[in-house]
């Protein structure tokens, strides 16, 4: 995207976003400290019960910040939603900010005039590749061919698959991979009848995985498919995703034996996000409250981080998503902040 592209989205901060969030009454002029109430969409599922785990610990542990779960459609949803100015804080990923950034994917076609600013890391979906046995498919090199299931159309888990897959140094295996397509219901029974040969395993380390990959991992005898330095290479340098490296006995599935100590995976990374409307202090005081009571949020909703340091919350941060002042000023105050990351401006 261009300078003057991002400078009309900074602009438009300050207009159309403004304007909108006040016709929906949830603006405190721009970011007036005095409003302490955050509004925030998320999407249904785990994302929703992580955003009720965080309302239960701002509801017990702080006496100024109202805060309040929004449903929303998806993280894709999110991102429209708040550029409406429906609510003033969102939970969204990094691969579809990257897009509505750059206009790509499902923004090519219909663009929105304002990025929403990071708060903090919520949780990653850590995805890898697992195969029947029996199919022949021991590395990332043999799926060429083979019926792959990236998840179910429409999931971001399989938007961030796929982008991964693309990137150049895959491109030419994913080109002669076969895409299956269907519902994560029916995912389960066609692995069993052998109408997928592989698909990919995902959830959040140390809480567990989604359903559908738990149900395959207990009805067929799946094994670890190994990545090659091409696929570490293509989710290293994609800037929708980050990548990890975990200890499978740390995350096993379905206390299954896969043939691996361990598990390299590119990380689909939620975060909580703001628009300027949100006051500095409330989302400070949201920062505060998540570190602080860390292990009260981490006792209702397993998901959601587990913050070592305060540096650790801010751990999916890019370059080209300005951090809220709010968060900015919790970060510097408690010596995290990051040089390298820009203080978003409402100016």
């Amino acid at each position: 995207m261009s300078d003057e592209g991002l400078k009309r989205r900074k602009f438009l901060y300050g207009t159309a976003a403004v304007g909108a969030l006040s016709l929906a009454g949830c603006s405190s002029g721009g970011g007036s400290s005095d409003d302490m109430s955050l509004r925030v969409g998320t999407s249904a599922g785990g994302t929703k019960n992580v955003g009720l785990a965080v309302e239960k610990a701002v509801d017990n542990h702080s006496d100024k910040l109202e805060y309040s779960t929004i449903e929303s459609p998806g993280y894709i949803g999110t991102i429209r939603r708040m550029d409406q100015g429906q609510f003033n804080g969102g939970i969204t990923d990094n691969n579809s900010l990257l897009k509505a950034l750059e206009g790509t994917g499902t923004f090519a076609d219909k663009g929105v005039d304002s990025i929403p600013w990071y708060g903090f890391y919520a949780f990653p979906y850590s995805i890898y590749i697992i195969a029947r046995d029996g199919t022949g498919i021991e590395t990332f090199d043999d799926l060429a061919g083979k019926k792959v299931y990236p998840a179910e159309p429409g999931y971001s888990t399989r938007a961030t698959t796929l982008d991964v897959w693309k990137q150049g140094p895959t491109k030419d295996v994913y080109d002669k991979m076969k895409i299956q397509d269907m519902s994560v219901g029916d995912a389960p029974g066609a692995m069993e009848e052998g109408s997928i040969d592989a698909c990919i395993a995902y959830g959040t380390p140390g809480a567990g995985y989604t359903g559908w990959v738990t149900q395959i991992a207990s009805r067929v005898d799946v094994h670890y498919v190994k990545p090659t330095d091409a696929l570490k290479e293509s989710a290293k340098n994609y800037g929708g995703a980050g990548t990890s490296t975990i200890k499978y006995s740390d995350w096993s599935m379905a206390n299954k034996d896969i043939g691996t100590d361990e598990v390299f995976t590119w990380d689909l990374e939620v975060n909580y996000t703001f628009n300027p409307t949100a006051s500095d202090d409330a989302v400070y005081e949201l920062c505060r409250v998540v570190e602080e009571n860390n292990q009260a949020v981490n006792d209702s909703e397993p998901q959601f981080n587990d913050f070592e340091t305060t540096a650790d919350m801010l751990a999916s941060a890019r370059k080209n998503v300005p951090v809220h002042p709010g968060a900015a000023q919790y970060y510097k105050d408690n010596d995290a902040w990051n040089d390298d990351l820009e203080v978003a401006s409402r100016e």
